[in-house]
């Protein structure tokens, strides 16, 4: 097992109730592990395509490298993680907000687990999404995506 993974499967495992389990479903591969969110990070979620544009647009900027970034092939959506903030308030359609209370199913940080897998791996630093900057890539992304839609002829 190589040192980054090491790394990174320790920064993911510290969310878990016991790291230990995660670290042991994780190592054989194929399996997830569910993690607590609120403690060291929520998930946002949202639709498969807005997530892509939005993640997209993150990588913009020469600066900053978006944070860990999940995709679920089977629900159609993808995952930021961001730091948990309890008054910080997220909203749009179709997003979902998992905070203190909520289970997340996660993929080892070095390979897909079927149906997840990381766009963006975390990379054991702790580094997150800036909610701020996610929100306006997110409103962006949106606004791109509503001057796609077809207009209807009714």
């Amino acid at each position: 097992m190589n040192a980054m993974w090491t790394h990174d499967v320790e920064w993911l495992a510290a969310a878990t109730p016991g790291p230990e389990a995660g670290n042991r479903a994780w190592h054989p591969g194929d399996g997830t592990v569910l993690v607590e969110a609120g403690r060291h990070w929520d998930l946002v979620s949202v639709p498969r395509q807005l997530g892509l544009l939005t993640l997209d647009i993150l990588w913009y900027d020469p600066v900053r490298t978006p944070g860990p970034t999940l995709v679920d092939s089977a629900a159609h959506r993808v995952g930021f993680l961001v730091p948990p903030d309890p008054d910080f308030r997220w909203y749009g359609e179709g997003l979902r907000h998992a905070s203190s209370g909520s289970w997340v199913a996660l993929p080892p940080p070095d390979r897909s687990a079927s149906p997840l897998e990381w766009i963006v791996p975390p990379g054991g630093s702790g580094a997150l999404h800036s909610p701020l900057i996610l929100r306006l890539a997110l409103r962006e992304a949106g606004e791109t995506l509503a001057l796609l839609e077809p207009v209807s002829e009714d």
